[in-house]
């Protein structure tokens, strides 16, 4: 039965215990900031005549092509909310969201938001409380953090206009307890690529609730008569089988309900950047491209460096034409010959940025966000555009559309390399709008583009793993995962970001000795097995490849090949053994197929690893190791695990390829 007072904001029954000083509001689907409530409000509105907050009436619902919305409507003000669930077929996540619209006529002034969540989230009283929740920065994103959720106030945010390399707008609550296989779990993600902020509070008597949507602190948008804002969708999921369990859910629901194309295979890519930097050259390009045919990329792509007066980070950003010193007959004659050797053709671009020394600039640097009164800060040398212009949106559209059509371009890799600072948009009512509406753009941009080219597939990059989440996922095929290709590194990466998406949407690169970014120098194979936990990619300088290592490459290529529907679309188990062993096991829908990836990076003399354990397979089953022709009980599998039989020394890998037999 609908508590409607609850959700309305009213004060619950007093109970004999409670004294005048306190009260127990019941917890809100929308917390408000009118009250006997004291914790973080989702939604803080201010009427033209300088009242603060709503209090609701309930108005009515509907049912309608499975959804529910609840309508309600402030007592006294000309404000009205519809409150949004969804739980698509198949899926065990409920979507939520908020829209907010002005009721009043033309004369009745603006309504002022300083905030609007997307809902309020309350678990139930549990002995103790840790938050699960992903941190990091640029090289180290999504790096898993567990701890004990204070009795405070907990926010977890990014100010930066994309979703952050710090912090990610996911989290998980569980008693304490809970590991990969077993426990209750409960968990949030918000589809939202720009600034957001979530609230998370336990309070003294042991209630725990967060609340989360997009803008951080400090930002306020207005809502003229008649119009409306609606908020992003905050998703939630409960389970009581885990980490694990609860991963395997989200996976399914963005598999699903979230990327625009499940059901294509992630080709293997190969990107020149590594190989190349800003040393961009057609000959150079073209035997690169041999190469990487040779090796089995079905995908070529030629990243940073290729247009306008592009020679350096400092010049270039916004004249998307090719510099004719580099592609002195245009991009075409390598895109003919790349789709002659059987790869689809992709182009880096990064559509939102603009440098100074650019014909864009000098024609337009009334684009860039910038407070008129304030000195813009650049980073990497470059400078935002401000996409919530609708000319600057247009532009954006224009150009990429035509890049698309003038070269058969099959991939864009679209990267975001710098964050918004010094926000400002001369003469616009409601300068913070572009907040928002800049996300917004992003997103149309993307949304025409797949429209006017159905073939075309997009990879989300913001300087590695800086705009990672469910709304850009939405649009784009996969998720450049972070600039790091460490493998190593990579490792504990991959784990955190596998929390919440799935293996197909997270580009993993196989690149150069030693990494570029560490120093660090690993066995080819090595870089290949933890990379083909994900969607494969090549990076490094093929021309510097010996005949030994193209060769290894291509075989290893070829393995992926023959494990890329399970890594891809199939279940994913994250497995910790002794020893630092660690592994990824990745079974197909109908348990039949399955593959294990395991990695050690460090030894100890004298320390054989110990078997490892599969309880993800079936103990009544048997199955068959694909390449070592023998046969294991699926009881043994589970209990006893599987003897690895690694390499000696650090940076010992396998992969493992079992078949259900019986």
């Amino acid at each position: 039965m609908l508590d409607t007072d609850a959700l309305c904001g009213l004060p619950a029954a007093a109970s004999p215990a409670a004294s005048s000083f306190e009260s127990d509001p019941a917890p809100d689907e929308l917390a408000p900031q009118t009250g006997a409530r004291f914790g973080p409000a989702g939604l803080q509105v201010r009427f033209a005549d300088g009242t603060r907050g709503v209090q609701w009436s309930f108005t009515g619902h509907t049912v309608r092509d499975g959804e529910l919305r609840l309508q309600l409507a402030d007592r006294r003000y000309p404000l009205a909310a519809e409150l949004g669930y969804r739980v698509r077929p198949g899926s065990d996540v409920i979507e939520r969201w908020v829209e907010l619209t002005h009721t009043g006529a033309d004369d009745s002034g603006l309504i002022t938001v300083d905030r609007l969540d997307s809902a309020s989230w309350t678990v139930p009283a549990l002995r103790d409380y840790r938050l699960n929740h992903l941190v990091g920065g640029w090289n180290s994103e999504f790096q898993l953090q567990r701890d004990r959720l204070p009795v405070a106030e907990t926010v977890l945010t990014s100010r930066r206009g994309v979703t952050s390399h710090h912090t990610n707008p996911w989290l998980a609550l569980d008693d304490g307890t809970a590991d990969e296989e077993h426990g209750e779990v409960w968990g949030t993600a918000l589809a939202w690529s720009g600034s957001w902020r979530i609230t998370v509070h336990r309070d003294p008597v042991g209630r725990t609730t967060w609340t989360g949507g997009f803008g951080h602190e400090g930002l306020s948008w207005t809502i003229q008569p008649g119009q409306s804002l609606r908020t992003p969708v905050f998703a939630g999921l409960y389970t009581p089988g885990g980490f694990g369990a609860a991963s395997r859910a989200w996976h399914t629901h963005i598999r699903t309900s979230v990327l625009p194309a499940p059901d294509r295979d992630r080709p293997v890519v190969y990107n020149s950047w590594e190989a190349t930097g800003f040393d961009v050259g057609q000959p150079g390009q073209l035997r690169l491209a041999r190469l990487a045919a040779r090796l089995g990329a079905e995908l070529f792509v030629l990243d940073d460096g290729w247009f306008g007066g592009r020679t350096s980070d400092r010049a270039g950003l916004g004249d998307w034409t090719p510099r004719p010193d580099a592609f002195p007959d245009g991009l075409r004659p390598l895109a003919d010959e790349v789709h002659r050797l059987g790869m689809a053709f992709g182009l880096w671009v990064e559509p939102e940025m603009v440098n100074r020394d650019s014909d864009l600039y000098r024609a337009h640097p009334d684009w860039v966000i910038h407070a008129a009164t304030r000195d813009a800060t650049e980073l990497r040398n470059q400078l935002m555009l401000n996409f919530a212009r609708p000319d600057v949106e247009a532009w954006a559209h224009r150009t990429l559309d035509r890049l698309v059509r003038d070269h058969d371009i099959d991939w864009l890799k679209w990267d975001a390399n710098r964050v918004v600072t010094e926000a400002g948009w001369a003469g616009h009512s409601d300068p913070d709008r572009l907040w928002i509406d800049h996300t917004h753009a992003v997103y149309r941009v993307m949304d025409r583009l797949r429209a006017d080219h159905p073939g075309l597939r997009i990879e989300a990059c913001a300087g590695g793993g800086g705009r990672t989440d469910l709304g850009i996922l939405a649009r784009t095929d996969q998720a450049w995962t972070s600039d790091n290709t460490d493998p190593v590194d990579r490792i504990s990466i991959q784990h955190g970001f596998s929390q919440l998406f799935p293996a197909q949407a997270m580009a993993a690169w196989v690149t150069d000795n030693p990494n570029v970014t560490t120093g660090r120098t690993t066995p080819l194979r090595f870089r290949f097995h933890v990379a083909m936990a994900g969607a494969l990619g090549l990076g490094g300088d093929l021309t510097a490849w010996s005949e030994e290592e193209i060769d290894e490459a291509t075989a290893l290529v070829i393995r992926y090949k023959q494990i890329r529907p399970l890594v891809q679309h199939g279940r994913q188990h994250r497995l910790h053994g002794p020893d630092g062993v660690t592994a990824v096991h990745y079974a197909s829908q109908d348990d039949t197929e399955h593959a294990v990836l395991a990695w050690r990076p460090t030894t100890r003399f004298g320390h054989r690893p110990p078997a490892l354990a599969l309880p993800a397979l079936d103990p009544a089953a048997r199955y068959l190791d694909i390449d070592e022709g023998t046969v294991h009980s699926g009881a043994v599998l589970t209990r006893l695990g599987i003897d690895l039989r690694l390499p000696a020394g650090d940076y010992a890998s396998r992969l493992i390829r079992l078949r259900r037999t019986v």
